[in-house]
């Protein structure tokens, strides 16, 4: 965790407030394998990281509530006892939408003060919504004593996010923040909700991300789109979610697809097996077979489900020359955001000054790569 952060959130709260606060720490994610695989009901491989959202929070006696947003520099007020969720801006929405969310429950409490600020890198699909959502429902759940379980404030923050931003994501991003593990993953099973931590040993190898620093405006839009193609076939195919057919099975409703849809849920299936593949490969301490399913993971989200893009492409390939790097691929919605790769330490400085120049002198802008580690889920700064 960024002690820097933490001071730097700390010293905020002191200034605008006269109260002691709590400090909750939430953070993002990274998805080793199993994308959009999380809202057909399937298997995802997320990990919390090093990287998130420190939140400082406390009960006022007041009439309204303030939240602060310190990398934005903004500040918004609002009444927990007669909440307007009409015309909010993207963050006040994580914050009040929270609240909303957890009113539904029957909890009542009362107003407060929140300043947050992170370090989760933007745009780069590292869930930096979610660690927000889980650090507003953990905070309001401490100060009130409101007796909510995890499990129940993962789903909070979901419906908030769903609800009052309106994406209607799946539970990965909000689960793997809230219940992440020091040096694991989670193999998590969208359906039951129930996660398996596998203590990954990476020996001489690490993870790296890079940052394309773009996000190309179809992304919504496109998720949106792919969502109901997945629920549609799921429909005809008569099942719950495209986590129950096979490959047979969509076969069966291949002629009433368009080629483009086919293919699009061809990934999904393909990518549930990739998923549980992964954490046999991990079981066995197979880094070669694990990369080799990263691989393959990209080429699906390239040629399938057609949610990659060229800065992303460009990446992968430089990788794919790299006998140093096992795997990589895109991780998150797509249309941008980042590459994750699984690269061996000795060779991680040069890889990243090489594909710096490279990626600047294509595109004209700089890609930043990031180093992450496993770290633990949402809790309070002791």
């Amino acid at each position: 965790m960024d002690t820097k952060l933490v001071q730097k959130v700390s010293e905020n709260f002191a200034k605008n407030f006269s109260s002691e606060p709590v400090l909750i720490y939430s953070p993002g994610r990274i998805n080793i394998i199993g994308e959009h695989t999380d809202y057909n009901a399937g298997f995802v491989f997320p990990a919390a990281i090093d990287k998130g959202i420190v939140a400082a929070i406390q009960k006022n006696n007041g009439n309204e509530s303030t939240a602060i947003a310190i990398d934005m520099d903004e500040s918004y007020k609002f009444d927990t006892n007669n909440l307007d969720t009409s015309n909010l801006s993207s963050w006040q929405a994580y914050v009040v939408g929270v609240a909303a969310e957890i009113q539904k429950k029957g909890k009542t409490f009362g107003n407060f003060d929140i300043v947050f600020g992170g370090n989760i890198p933007d745009g780069a699909g590292m869930s930096s919504s979610a660690a927000l959502e889980n650090s507003v429902v953990f905070g309001i759940n401490e100060l009130f004593d409101l007796g909510l379980t995890k499990y129940e404030m993962v789903l909070i923050s979901q419906a908030a996010e769903h609800n009052y931003v309106g994406v209607k994501c799946g539970i990965m991003d909000q689960y793997a923040s809230m219940f992440g593990i020091e040096n694991s993953a989670l193999l998590l099973d969208c359906r039951t909700a129930q996660a398996e931590p596998f203590k990954i040993d990476l020996k001489e190898y690490q993870l790296l991300l890079f940052n394309t620093n773009v996000k190309h405006k179809l992304s919504d839009s496109a998720y949106n789109d792919r969502r109901a193609v997945c629920e549609k076939t799921a429909e005809m195919l008569g099942i719950d979610a495209l986590r129950d057919a096979t490959e047979a099975d969509l076969e069966k409703v291949k002629d009433k697809l368009s080629a483009e849809d086919f293919q699009k849920v061809l990934y999904v299936v393909q990518e549930n097996e990739r998923a549980e593949k992964a954490s046999t490969a991990m079981k066995e301490g197979d880094l070669e077979g694990l990369g080799k399913l990263i691989y393959g993971s990209h080429n699906g989200l390239q040629h399938q489900y057609k949610v990659s893009c060229d800065e992303l492409d460009f990446l992968v390939d430089l990788a794919k020359e790299n006998s140093n790097i096992l795997g990589a691929r895109m991780m998150g919605g797509g249309f941008g955001g980042c590459t994750i790769n699984l690269i061996k330490k000795t060779a991680v400085a040069s890889f990243k000054e090489k594909a710096v120049a490279a990626y600047t002198e294509k595109f004209g802008h700089e890609c930043s790569p990031y180093e992450v580690a496993l770290s633990d889920g949402t809790n309070v700064i002791k």
